[in-house]
Order: C-alpha cells, then structure tokens, then sequence
C-alpha cells in the first residue's frame, strides 16, 4: 500500500493570510471562506465586505481598489490562473450583484473582483491584451484590469508583491524564500490579538508543508532569536512527526505485504506491537 502524500490546505491558509494583510483594517471589514452565491453548491473562495457604510480607503495596498462587496478568488500554489478562471470570477461578481434581497440593493459600483495566484499569468494577460483590456500594474505584483470589465478588477501575484508588506502571502508558497519566512516570523511575534494567532497558524502549517526543509534549517540556524524558534516550534514538529508516522506506516506495510506476521514487524522493527496492528489492519485493532 502507497502512502499518498497529505493535501496542503492552501484554502484556508490564503484566507488567514487575507485576515492578516487587512489586521489594521479588521473592525471595519467582514471575511467570509467559501460563501454561496445559491442554494446550489456554486460559492466564491472569499467575500469580503465593508462592516461600515464609510467610503475610507483600506491601508494595505490590496484593499485599495476595492469597496463595499468584493469578491476573492485564489489559485493555490500548484494552479495556474488562466482566461476561463477569469471570466467565471467575473461571473460569480455579476450573479452576487444580482442577487440581492430586493432590486440594485447591490449597486454595481459597490463590487469589485480580486484573483490571486502565485505565479504572473502571461497567457491570461496576453489574451485580455488581444480582446481590449488596458493592465497597468498599480504597485509591485498588484495589476489592474480596465477597459472592459463590468466591475473594477485586480490581479495580484504573490511571487512579486512587496516581501515586507505582504510576507503574509509570500509566504504561502511551495519554494518559499527565506526571506520572506524570517519577515512573516518576525512579525508574527508582534502580534496580541488572538484572532491574529490563529490565522498566523493557519498559515504557518501550510508554508511549512509545503517547505518543510527550508523551515527546519531556518529553526536549526542559531543566529534566530528564541521567540521565533518557540513561534515555529509546534507546527514544525507537528509536521515531522507526520512524516516520521508515514515513514514508519510504509515500512510496516512494505514489511507485511512480503509475508511477515505483525508479531515479527514488531520484533524486528522495535515498534510496538498495537501499533504495527493499527497499521497493518485499521483503527478498529483492539488488543485482547
């Protein structure tokens, strides 16, 4: 039996993120994960919308296209965003606007449309070039899409926004810098408000999935403060005790697909003998 390799929860770890690219701006604005345009399961990754009725523009430089709806969506590191992805996020925004409790209770000049992803998509532009749309990049990683466009849009870039303002994001990545880890940490530290600690975690146990050398050298080098050897503790060795148990698990079942009895595997091995059991048979092993 092949140990399939654990699915990187990129989803929830970008939502964090957001969460802490707006920390400065929380009061005012409400982030929703996976919300659901219909009754139907057809939902966008993120909705974030404007708690106050002011027209104050956010502080992070993300924020500042957007209004009182804007619709999210996030391709993880291991996708690419391409023309159709563009235009069924636009579609998701018009279906949004349409579907308020009674008619323009979402004005169309309220929605904005935000497409993250990790990597520039040279295609996607070229092709939106080719069909009339004017894309000026506003700041470092951040392009602004006119010309025709029902709402206005950004397309941000992970891999070239600004390493000290969004590490948050630079971060969430599977060839993370190292750079951009020591930022995220060194300002992790800073925080006090609970709700900044869990979603530090949440991206923290997907950065390091995924970069999971990178991580271990950076909390061996001894130049690193304590603060952020403790920071990093849990969820690096969470994740190599994960990889220790599926080492272990491969070699049991290696083990006893060639014809060797769990009582053997456990002599041989030193491994407890319930454990070889749950590994060979299940969680439903009971000792007797």
């Amino acid at each position: 039996m092949k140990d399939l390799p654990e699915k990187i929860q990129w989803h929830p770890a970008f939502a964090a993120a957001i969460g802490l690219e707006f920390r400065d701006d929380h009061k005012y604005v409400k982030i929703q994960q996976e919300y659901n345009l219909s009754k139907e399961p057809i939902r966008i990754d993120l909705l974030i919308s404007r708690k106050d009725k002011s027209s104050r523009r956010f502080g992070n430089e993300i924020g500042h296209i957007m209004k009182t709806y804007n619709i999210i969506e996030y391709k993880s590191p291991e996708d690419s965003l391409n023309i159709d992805d563009y235009y069924k996020t636009i579609g998701y925004a018009g279906l949004y606007k349409g579907m308020g409790e009674y008619v323009n209770k979402i004005p169309a000049k309220e929605v904005t449309v935000s497409m993250f992803c990790t990597r520039k998509p040279v295609k996607m532009f070229s092709m939106l070039k080719e069909e009339g749309a004017v894309i000026e990049q506003r700041y470092p990683g951040i392009y602004y899409i006119t010309g025709n466009t029902l709402f206005p849009v950004q397309i941000v870039v992970a891999k070239e926004l600004n390493n000290t303002l969004h590490s948050s994001l630079r971060v969430l990545s599977d060839s993370a810098d190292r750079e951009d880890v020591e930022t995220f940490l060194q300002n992790s530290v800073k925080t006090s408000e609970p709700w900044e600690r869990e979603d530090i975690d949440a991206v923290l146990q997907a950065s390091v999935s995924a970069n999971k050398e990178l991580y271990e050298e950076i909390r061996r080098d001894s130049g690193m403060c304590q603060a952020l050897r403790e920071l990093m503790k849990d969820e690096i060795d969470k994740e190599i005790e994960g990889a220790e148990n599926r080492r272990e698990a491969s070699l049991v079942m290696n083990m006893y697909n060639n014809g060797i009895t769990p009582e053997e595997i456990s002599t041989m091995t030193n491994i407890n003998l319930d454990r070889v059991k749950k590994i060979v048979y299940g969680e439903k092993t009971v000792t007797v």
